[in-house]
């Protein structure tokens, strides 16, 4: 007895089909990750795996402001190593002198704070020093 299909019904759809012959193709092997298993394979279910996903995809990370604030200094410095300009090492400088001393004025919650605002000249200074082309 041979199986029949409902008029108009396909066992394989549009999109099944165009799939299949990319496949075929060979055109997901150019694809980043492609042979290697999910990440997340092993891991337990979290029903907010999305948003924690998001989250780190988009670099956010949940810091107490004073906490925040000392990281923010911390990429100022490097911001200041790789400054090409003594006018961006100023720049740089001066945006962060700005937040630590508002914070200083009022502290944020959370641990204490542990900055002082950086010495402009004495850090520009030490940029021309390590500067590989300084006169």
């Amino acid at each position: 007895m041979t199986e029949r299909k409902p008029p108009g019904v396909s066992f394989e759809s549009f999109v099944d089909r165009q799939i299949r012959q990319a496949a075929e193709r060979g055109d997901f092997k150019s694809l980043p990750g492609y042979g290697k298993p999910l990440a997340s394979l092993d891991a337990p279910y979290d029903e907010q795996w999305w948003i924690k996903d998001k989250l780190h995809r988009e670099g956010f990370a949940v810091l107490p402001p004073a906490l925040a604030l000392r990281k923010e200094a911390e990429d100022a410095v490097e911001k200041v190593r790789a400054a090409r300009s003594e006018r961006q090492v100023r720049d740089v400088l001066k945006e962060i002198n700005e937040k630590i001393a508002a914070a200083l004025r009022m502290p944020p919650p959370g641990p204490p704070l542990g900055l002082t605002e950086f010495d402009v000249e004495s850090e520009v200074e030490t940029w021309r020093r390590g500067r590989p082309d300084r006169a």
